[in-house]
């Protein structure tokens, strides 16, 4: 069963129009990360490469494709998580970075800190060496068009949720068992200035633990963040429930107590996997035993294709 690498795309309202982009996406940064497992890589590796590959693609809530602040800026968070030590990094409010994925594992690995935060994170990120690009580099047409279309007076509510969860996230199990999960995005749209989600919150946005599994969580920030929904899908995995069952359990538990919805992908030790949601859609890939598994999860309907990952 192992290794075994999971990713979504974001869960959310999907354009018709962009719904293959999210798969085709997935797909490929499923490839580039599990190529660094089936090489013996580590999970770390393999997670915050695949991710690097989402920020770097323009169709995503991360990255290169972040939705913008109430002020038309970006603002973008990210996290990273060891299941073999629990040590985590992340980053919050990150401007003019083009992977704060990797931003965050610098967190990890060279401070004694779990989060740093706006100005703070790019002090740090220029001491080590992390370039400063420009902010225009981040904003793409669509981001700026659906930007504009929100603020105008006569903005459908409804409408201007549409692809707005692009969030991106991955866990993986390697050849040696270890455990890592990683997360990131540009939050949600016309947020305020300042705004910090699930995604740079341990145990909100993801958790890893080798001895119970890992979890990449998206959806609407607020709500993940009030029911710690990444530790609390890994507490039902400690009660025995499978790695769907206890991703369902903690879903349900977010849209009943706040009325929120989200998706995870989830994994345990011995690389049993789920991609899960609680309504509207979510892109996701899987690899694992040299397959492919990738497709469009709308609640209702498990979409799922299966090709060689090379």
């Amino acid at each position: 069963m192992l290794p075994v690498l999971v990713i979504h795309g974001g869960a959310g309202l999907i354009p018709k129009e962009r719904a293959e982009l999210r798969r085709s996406g997935v797909r490929s940064a499923a490839r580039v990360g599990y190529a660094i497992l089936q090489g013996g890589g580590s999970a770390m590796d393999a997670v915050v490469e695949a991710v690097t590959q989402l920020e770097n693609n323009p169709t995503y809530n991360a990255g290169c494709g972040s939705v913008l602040n109430v002020k038309g800026e970006v603002e973008m968070d990210a996290i990273v998580m060891d299941g073999k030590t629990l040590a985590c990094g992340a980053v919050s409010a990150v401007r003019n970075i083009a992977n704060p994925v990797q931003l965050a594992r610098l967190v990890m690995d060279k401070t004694i800190h779990v989060c740093l935060t706006a100005g703070g994170a790019s002090q740090f990120a220029r001491a080590m060496g992390v370039p400063e690009v420009p902010e225009e580099s981040l904003i793409t047409d669509y981001a700026r068009m659906r930007w504009k279309k929100n603020k105008a007076p006569d903005a459908n509510p409804m409408e201007s949720q549409m692809g707005k969860m692009g969030t991106v996230g991955a866990v993986a199990v390697d050849v040696e068992g270890n455990i890592a999960c990683a997360t990131s995005t540009g939050g949600m749209p016309d947020k305020m200035e300042g705004r910090v989600g699930d995604t740079a919150c341990i145990g909100c946005g993801a958790y890893a633990d080798n001895t119970v599994g890992a979890v990449s969580s998206t959806g609407h920030g607020e709500a993940i963040m009030k029911v710690t929904l990444s530790r609390l899908i890994l507490f039902h995995m400690e009660q025995g429930q499978s790695a769907e069952v206890a991703s369902d359990l903690g879903l349900a538990t977010m849209k009943s107590r706040v009325g929120g919805l989200g998706g995870v992908v989830t994994v345990d030790p011995q690389g049993r996997w789920a991609a899960c949601i609680s309504g509207q859609q979510m892109s996701w890939a899987a690899a694992q035993k040299d397959t492919l598994h990738h497709g469009l999860y709308t609640g209702e309907h498990f979409t799922q294709s299966i090709d060689d990952p090379h």
